[in-house]
């Protein structure tokens, strides 16, 4: 078989490809515009069908170098660990610690339907947690962490399992975020439960977000200084002996520089500027994720495996549509926020970005979720996850 390795300037030139392809089709086929798939999503399958078709016709096997997948990642949370501004972050107090509330749930929910499903089936608990929160509300990032963890309690492959089911819950999540948001807004009409925003916290924010092309340089060695600060917080906390995604540093440090700033009024944050870099690194970062998936995993996948993560779709879908649309408000806000759940729960919070963005790039936008879903998704979810999962595996 023929290798195609790619290193990580070719890497991102076939991202970028594969984003084009993807709004060229979502533009064009109103089927994929109707249901709000994000462009990296419809461009990066495709590509990750074409890679497997040639891996298993023993045609060509791609290598890609990642490298630029993960500063691009970074440097996207860093530019959200900026919108942190406490003043804003005060507004939405209660609503955050309700959405804590659910997710909470929804860890513990779906390590329970994993090992529950796995004893039906008769396979090892272990196995089953394989499928649980790891892979779903932890992605790729916890699947690597916990995988080993797993084989050292004598589960083979767990690793493999783990890194399958997550690559599932990347497309399941990215596929099932818009339609279901769409779904919501459309059969309960609540487009007309959409209030003005609170303009007396956001008229202050939209001015720090006129954008100036002088400034772009500026927000750049922003987010670039962020982002060293944030290393160093991330050896701290791996101090304590917890898997933390690599981000969570550059977000803190971000949101330290952010409200320093605000607070003093010594320097300004150049949040317009920062925020369409941060636009354009989700973008590239999501584009590299869908063409490094290796869509053969999900077929070399027992028939266990196939029904338990078939089983944790179907508790995402009902918990989001049900249990997420009515705590949250049965409102316009609501619908956008289990769009987000659906991609963070089965995924990556990029990819609850992403199909907010895609929901909201077709109604309204929705401050209290674009809050909400990288707050709670990056912060909280990550810390309070790992240690239900130390939780299970030690006692099932």
């Amino acid at each position: 078989m023929m290798k195609i390795e790619l290193d990580m300037y070719q890497t991102l030139a076939v991202a970028v490809l594969v984003l084009m392809l993807g709004k060229f089709l979502r533009a064009r086929v109103r089927l994929l515009e109707k249901f709000c798939i994000p462009a990296p999503v419809i461009g990066g399958v495709l590509f990750a069908i074409f890679t497997c078709i040639c891996y298993v016709t023993g045609v060509a096997e791609f290598a890609f170098d990642d490298t630029l997948k993960e500063v691009c990642m970074v440097m996207f949370f860093t530019s959200v660990g900026f919108q942190a501004n406490l003043k804003v972050l005060k507004s939405g107090g209660k609503s955050m610690v309700v959405f804590l509330g659910v997710v909470i749930v929804l860890i513990i929910g779906q390590n329970f339907l994993a090992v529950g499903l796995a004893k039906l089936l008769g396979v090892d608990a272990l196995v089953g947690l394989c499928t649980g929160s790891i892979p779903m509300v932890g992605g790729h990032g916890t699947a690597g962490a916990f995988g080993p963890v797993l084989e050292d309690f004598g589960t083979r492959g767990a690793t493999t399992l783990c890194t399958a089911a997550a690559t599932y819950g990347l497309i399941a999540g990215s596929m099932m975020g818009g339609p279901i948001g769409k779904m919501l807004i459309e059969r309960h009409h609540l487009l007309d439960t959409i209030v003005p925003e609170d303009d007396s916290l956001l008229v202050e924010e939209e001015m720090k977000h006129e954008r100036h092309s002088s400034m772009y340089p500026a927000a750049s060695f922003q987010l670039i200084i962020a982002m060293g600060i944030g290393t160093v917080l991330s050896k701290l906390l791996s101090l304590t002996g917890m898997t933390f995604p690599i981000y969570i540093g550059a977000m803190i440090a971000a949101a330290i520089i952010r409200n320093v700033g605000e607070y003093s009024g010594q320097y300004t944050v150049y949040m317009g500027e920062i925020n369409d870099i941060g636009g354009i690194c989700l973008s590239l970062f999501l584009g590299m994720a869908m063409i490094t998936l290796k869509i053969w995993q999900l077929a070399e996948l027992a028939l266990p495996l196939v029904v338990l993560l078939a089983g944790q779709t179907l508790f995402m879908i009902f918990y989001a549509a049900v249990v997420v649309y009515n705590v949250m408000g049965r409102d316009y806000d609501a619908a956008v926020i289990v769009s987000g759940t659906c991609g963070f729960g089965m995924g990556a919070t990029p990819n609850a970005m992403a199909n907010m963005q895609a929901v909201c790039d077709k109604y309204s936008p929705s401050v209290k979720a674009y809050l909400l879903i990288p707050l709670v998704g990056s912060l909280f979810a990550d810390f309070i996850n790992s240690l239900v999962i130390t939780v299970f595996i030690n006692f099932i």
